[in-house]
């Protein structure tokens, strides 16, 4: 099980992890960030609440020192499926079709950016957004994904906080 994140941006106020997340990130293999961390300690943060790697990338409001460590966008292979990973995916009109053409090799693409809870599939080719665990902007609820791979096939679900 890998656990899907994007939008964290802390600190900012007392912002904190929800106490379920916290919990879910101490029992996955990986976590996918799909970038605005904010502040380089969030990283860390996350970092030394996973047993397993992170992969991230960096988001528009993410200071410098992120941006100079994580790369706009990613393409990481869990169990055989290969999922990308960037922050802005763009307006909702044309999104899954971009994102196909924009990585042509991926089965999933993982973003973030709108704070809006989103999966969408089509012929095999997904993408997510898991919303944010700490600003859920329009979103009812606070949010996270799961993202579970068998015989190479991603299977998304979201996380409600």
């Amino acid at each position: 099980m890998i656990a899907v994140l994007a939008d964290t941006h802390m600190p900012k106020g007392g912002r904190r992890l929800p106490e379920r997340a916290v919990e879910l990130l101490g029992g996955v293999e990986a976590v996918l960030h799909a970038g605005d961390f904010f502040a380089v300690e969030v990283l860390r943060e996350i970092e030394a609440l996973c047993p397993g790697p992170v992969h991230a990338v960096h988001g528009n409001v993410d200071e410098g020192e992120l941006r100079g460590l994580l790369p706009e966008e990613l393409e990481v292979e869990p169990d055989g499926a290969r999922i990308a990973i960037v922050h802005d995916a763009g307006p909702a009109k044309g999104r899954l079709g971009r994102m196909r053409a924009r990585f042509p090799a991926a089965d999933a693409v993982v973003f973030g950016h709108s704070h809006l809870p989103l999966h969408e599939e089509e012929d095999g080719f997904q993408i997510f957004n898991p919303g944010s665990p700490t600003e859920r902007r329009r979103s009812p609820r606070h949010s996270i994904g799961l993202l579970r791979v068998d015989a190479g096939r991603p299977t998304f679900e979201h996380v409600w906080l």
